[in-house]
């Protein structure tokens, strides 16, 4: 449905290929068509008729100038004709390169064009992909990649997959206290972040923005002995919220909830919730509401109490109380979906008197969490939820072994790590393997290419914090294998990351004042 009586001179450009077709009008974006009936691969022109614009018949439907007709077998001529600054200049003659056609080639020889009709290439800088260029290509020389827009981002149609050669220290980031949590995130049309939960209550926690491919300060809030930031989104709406260890200086022990403001570019106070020596936040949707689940350490000297689940509210837009589960101790939350089903998984650390505790698994059923499986943990810092293929995994950090009733061990922090996989037919998670690990309290699961990898952070080696921190590599029939071994300062949380410019890790240090980012090198 193109209007072209104006009074004005027009250029039409249609490519034919198959069952796609293709009218680009004065140089606009191209309007494709594909039809059920493809046309032709191989059509005989002897003794035949060509109608221009009649629909089939004789008479009737054109009426006007046509000035002039060039046909280009096997070719789009859209690229030859639109790149002129000046169109109307290029409306007047027959563009030269159009006077160029193919010569006719010799015996079975097959006419080779640069540019097919069925396909819409774009070389270059990342172009924009919206509603507009859907259904286009774009050719990533540098990364030799071609990806297809769907009408939003660009999506990997064929790219040479990298493997990890080695890691490089990239960025060290001074933060203004020991921090114990990073969370890495990206604001819509504003760019990348990363949370910093520091333990010093002045300043506060850091929060610092992506920019000329480094972290840079952006926004400084007060917290009390943060422990973990967690970002998500409900609607529209962007949030932050951290998990606050100690009191304010009035004696009142809450962590904080903020929202993104895009008038003022910064996160603000937005709900107050009452905690108990919070660990952590998990944010998740089932069913199409939201929920935050909170995980309450101790209270007082009791690690036995309960951890929240809030329930977002969309009439006072705010969270409330849903459900409460008993807790020991605990460090961690991990959602996760297996199918229809979602499940909760906490990380319990400390009974009172022993380490060596069952962590449990829990399942929605009917309107609420209930227990799905208890796994037996030592001072359980940390759960990762993973997928390789059709399988799934999870993985547990272990930081110690401890039971105020037994010999004490000869390492307290010398201690097994492990990763589950669920078996669908006993409908449980069994062990799959062991890893040496030294006061583990963190696993990332991260992709390079075709490759899966997980990194721990070890702690503690019993004598010291300078201990290394391992990438293991998937090896299938083996499991995972040590890869790379990083040398790290009292690690505490890993976080994956990607840019435009390549692959990161970032860590953070509980014990100085210094997290650092890490460039995975690829080949």
């Amino acid at each position: 449905n193109v209007s072209l009586s104006d009074n004005r001179w027009h250029t039409l450009i249609l490519a034919v290929s198959g069952q796609s077709f293709s009218l680009t009008v004065d140089c606009s974006i191209p309007k494709d068509v594909v039809v059920e009936t493809p046309f032709p691969a191989s059509l005989s022109v002897r003794r035949a008729s060509f109608y221009l614009g009649n629909r089939r018949r004789r008479k009737g439907v054109f009426t006007g100038l046509l000035r002039q007709l060039v046909l280009l077998p096997g070719a789009d001529a859209t690229p030859r004709m639109c790149h002129a600054v000046n169109f109307k200049v290029a409306t007047l003659s027959v563009p030269s390169v159009l006077q160029d056609v193919p010569a006719k080639p010799v015996s079975n020889e097959v006419l080779k064009y640069p540019y097919e009709t069925d396909m819409k290439v774009t070389l270059g800088a990342r172009p924009r992909c919206s509603k507009q260029e859907k259904v286009q290509f774009w050719f990533n020389a540098s990364r030799r990649g071609l990806y297809l827009c769907n009408g939003s981002a660009w999506l990997s149609v064929l790219e040479v997959q990298h493997r990890l050669d080695y890691v490089e220290e990239y960025q060290n980031v001074v933060t203004n206290s020991e921090t114990m949590g990073i969370e890495v995130f990206s604001i819509p049309k504003v760019g990348l972040f990363a949370a910093m939960a520091n333990r010093v209550t002045p300043p506060g926690s850091a929060i610092y923005r992506w920019s000329e491919g480094k972290f840079m300060p952006y926004q400084n809030i007060p917290t009390h002995q943060a422990q973990s930031w967690k970002y998500f989104t409900i609607g529209k709406k962007i949030f932050l919220a951290v998990a606050n260890f100690e009191q304010n200086e009035r004696g009142e022990e809450f962590s904080v909830i903020y929202k993104w403001s895009r008038r003022k570019a910064k996160f603000l106070t937005y709900q107050r919730i009452t905690t108990h020596s919070a660990r952590d936040w998990e944010a998740f949707v089932i069913e199409g509401e939201a929920f935050l689940a909170v995980v309450n350490h101790r209270e007082g000297n009791n690690h036995n109490i309960d951890s929240v689940i809030y329930r977002w509210n969309p009439r006072t837009g705010l969270f409330e109380t849903n459900q409460t589960i008993p807790t020991s101790g605990a460090y961690d939350w991990e959602f996760f979906t297996i199918g229809p089903y979602s499940f909760l998984a906490v990380a319990n650390t400390f009974n009172g008197t022993s380490t060596k505790i069952y962590s449990h698994i829990y399942i929605w059923l009917s309107g609420s969490f209930q227990l799905f499986q208890s796994i037996l943990t030592f001072g359980a810092a940390d759960w990762e939820v993973f997928h390789i293929g059709d399988r799934v995994f999870l993985a547990v950090a272990n930081s110690h072994s401890y039971d105020s009733g037994m010999p004490a061990p000869s390492n307290f922090y010398a201690i097994n790590s492990s990763i589950y996989e669920l078996n669908i037919t006993a409908q449980m998670f069994v062990k799959f393997q062991d890893l040496l690990t030294y006061s583990a309290l963190d696993w990332e699961f991260f992709s390079v290419g075709d490759d899966s990898f997980l990194v721990v952070a070890n702690s503690f080696d019993g004598f010291t914090f300078s201990v290394n921190s391992i990438i293991y590599r998937w090896q299938g029939y083996e499991g995972f294998v040590a890869a790379h071994q990083l040398p790290t300062v009292g690690c505490r949380d890993w976080e994956a990351f990607h840019t435009a410019e390549g692959s990161y890790l970032f860590y953070s240090s509980a014990k100085e004042p210094l997290s650092k980012v890490l460039k995975l090198k690829t080949t």
